[in-house]
């Protein structure tokens, strides 16, 4: 019989992870459903392989994982469809939603951002990992993690103007 107190820690463990993950999950998708439904696949496959709820650089590997072959299944879907047509959009950019000039100016500056620097941005930042668990997540190390990191908020300090 399961233990419905372990599945009840999973249930509060998704709700508060959640809305972090999909904002990851964000970078690879190309609209929130998607990413809604990368991390629901992600906490599904983490759940079912037994995996301690507390190893979130764990969580988000598999979040990455799941969406990265997301990307490669629309990938190959959209090089079958570009047979019939002939210019097909398959890029995949991060989307937020944007509310006043200074989000504008955010979004902008992390669209410049090389995509290693702006996913340990967002992990770190937004979701609050740790360099090692950032590391753990992407299959980095921590030095590398913390480096591309500074990089990102270096860049970002460039980039946008000063208040």
């Amino acid at each position: 019989m399961e233990n419905v107190a372990t599945d009840e820690n999973w249930k509060i463990c998704f709700s508060q992870l959640a809305p972090g993950l999909v904002l990851f999950a964000r970078q690879w998708t190309r609209s929130a459903a998607d990413a809604e439904d990368v991390v629901q696949e992600a906490f599904v496959k983490f759940w079912r392989r037994n995996h301690d709820i507390g190893n979130r650089g764990l969580l988000y590997a598999t979040v990455r994982s799941v969406a990265l072959d997301l990307i490669r299944r629309d990938s190959r879907r959209a090089r079958r469809e570009a047979t019939a047509l002939s210019d097909a959009d398959q890029s995949v950019l991060p989307a937020f939603d944007i509310e006043d000039d200074s989000q504008r100016a955010l979004v902008a500056a992390l669209d410049l951002l090389p995509g290693e620097q702006r996913e340990v941005l967002v992990m770190k930042i937004w979701n609050e990992l740790t360099f090692a668990e950032i590391a753990e997540a992407v299959g980095i190390s921590q030095n590398t993690a913390a480096s591309r990191y500074r990089y990102a908020l270096a860049a970002l300090k460039k980039t946008l103007p000063s208040t």
